[in-house]
């Protein structure tokens, strides 16, 4: 389980292990992305994505972690938005007004950004007036 002391956030030797692998499924998935491999990135999508979600669920009791990991499984999600976009060739395809396929990803963009926002605006400095341990 996380422990936080002393300003200090501790992860547990099994969960750095898990958080490694999310790092080389995400190269993976953007590597694939560049150089076209369209089954290996999509397929990326989904261990990627599901790391970022278990990493969320296991910071949930830290608000400054959870924040960063929700705001990180948002941005994997808009990646990946764009990428089949990309893939699936609706990217330039009109969708509504002058946002085409690509901008779809904008979505989970700012709704990770809103999440980052409400911590850094709203949260945090709670947090900070009540003196409390605050890790960011």
């Amino acid at each position: 389980m996380n422990q936080q002391t002393d300003n200090q956030y501790i992860i547990p030797a099994r969960y750095r292990k898990m958080e490694n692998m999310h790092i080389v499924f995400w190269l993976l998935k953007d590597i694939s992305w560049c150089m076209v491999w369209k089954e290996l990135a999509i397929a990326m999508v989904i261990p990627t994505l599901t790391i970022a979600i278990i990493i969320a669920w296991r910071t949930r009791h830290i608000a400054a972690e959870l924040t960063h990991n929700l705001a990180i499984a948002f941005w994997i999600s808009a990646n990946s938005l764009w990428m089949i976009s990309e893939f699936l060739h609706f990217d330039t395809m009109i969708m509504w007004k002058n946002f085409t396929g690509k901008h779809l990803a904008l979505i989970p963009f700012t709704i990770g950004a809103m999440i980052l926002l409400a911590y850094y605006g709203v949260i945090r400095p709670k947090e900070i007036r009540e003196n409390k341990n605050v890790t960011m």
